[in-house]
């Protein structure tokens, strides 16, 4: 009887265990209930976010989206704090938070360009190489234009490590970058588009280096999509299908640079002058690619960690393995 009751107790146990295990796992969400956070923050070159919102890309694919406007360098953290489950970002920005661990996958490249190098035109600095003891201003020291110059510099033999620093970089906000370099504060400065076009335009500044159309550059993809790793992990149908939208809405915008402009503008994406953002959006080639992106990603890596950006001791084929994600319906390449 003792036995009997000892045993009744102890399955009861099991039981009980179980349940409260049970109750305290977090349910699979259904991938038709999900709504896909996308953060965006309304920069000129993020026009496939944009397009696959305005041409119904996200629509077609069935995908049920929420559009969330985050501050300049915020995105990093929305999407570790699972604030947002997929964005749209500069491929050489991803790869030192990548290898300290941002929960990211990416599915694809988008398009080509987006970064510039730029001097006064009486400034008598001609090439890359002519910056050898120069102060050159950036927006932040892990931005895309730091990251680029840094690239352009070390292929021109100005050495850019901590070892071998034979330029000064100086930070500067985006909108006082021109205005330092105007009054002598630096030297050269490296910016991103749009704002690197219109200082071009308004300052008579010279290109040194582009990424849209300076070689080997101009064939690297500079810009990504990526989804959270929740969502590679748990809903990888849905991280295809936005892979899918966001590739569409860019071969959309490759044919249709001027209306893509006049749709930004019009619909308070961006600010600025259609006319004017569609020449630029003209000089980036928005031939989405997968593989694009994954070799971009590789030669990238390695560059970075040769001029001290990446940690020596990162192992940079992994970190190139384990930062991507692919699909099966998605297309390497769309046109």
């Amino acid at each position: 009887m003792k036995m009997r009751k000892k045993m009744t107790m102890i399955v009861l146990t099991v039981i009980l265990s179980l349940l409260v295990s049970a109750c305290g796992q977090k349910p699979v969400t259904k991938a038709d209930d999900v709504v896909l956070k996308i953060g965006y923050s309304g920069s000129l070159c993020e026009a496939p976010v944009h397009m696959a919102v305005e041409k119904g890309f996200f629509a077609e694919e069935g995908l049920k989206v929420e559009l969330i406007k985050l501050a300049p360098g915020t995105t990093f953290e929305a999407i570790t704090a699972g604030k947002i489950d997929a964005a749209f970002g500069l491929l050489a920005s991803l790869m030192q938070p990548l290898s300290n661990g941002l929960p990211i996958k990416i599915t694809t490249g988008l398009h080509t360009g987006c970064d510039k190098v730029l001097v006064p035109g009486d400034s008598g600095i001609k090439t890359l190489a002519d910056l050898k003891g120069k102060r050159i201003g950036v927006p932040s020291m892990t931005s895309s234009p730091i990251i680029f110059a840094k690239r352009a510099l070390a292929e021109a033999g100005v050495g850019v490590s901590e070892k071998n620093m034979e330029v000064e970089f100086a930070v500067f906000s985006a909108s006082d970058l021109p205005i330092a370099l105007k009054n002598g504060s630096i030297d050269a400065l490296a910016m991103n588009d749009p704002t690197a076009a219109v200082a071009q335009k308004e300052f008579s500044l010279v290109t040194l280096a582009d990424s849209a159309i300076t070689e080997p550059y101009n064939t690297q993809y500079c810009c990504s999509a990526y989804v959270s790793e929740n969502i590679a992990k748990d809903h990888p149908e849905l991280a295809a299908k936005y892979t899918r939208a966001m590739q569409k809405a860019s071969a959309w915008i490759q044919k249709n640079q001027v209306e893509t402009a006049q749709i930004q503008v019009d619909k308070k994406w961006v600010a600025g002058d259609a006319a004017f953002n569609a020449t630029v959006l003209k000089t980036y080639n928005y031939i989405p690619s997968v593989k694009g992106a994954y070799d971009a990603f590789g030669i990238t890596a390695k560059q970075l960690q040769q001029v001290g950006m990446l940690n020596e001791s990162v192992d940079v084929e992994a970190l190139h393995k384990n930062s991507f994600i692919f699909f099966k319906d998605v297309q390497d390449t769309v046109q």
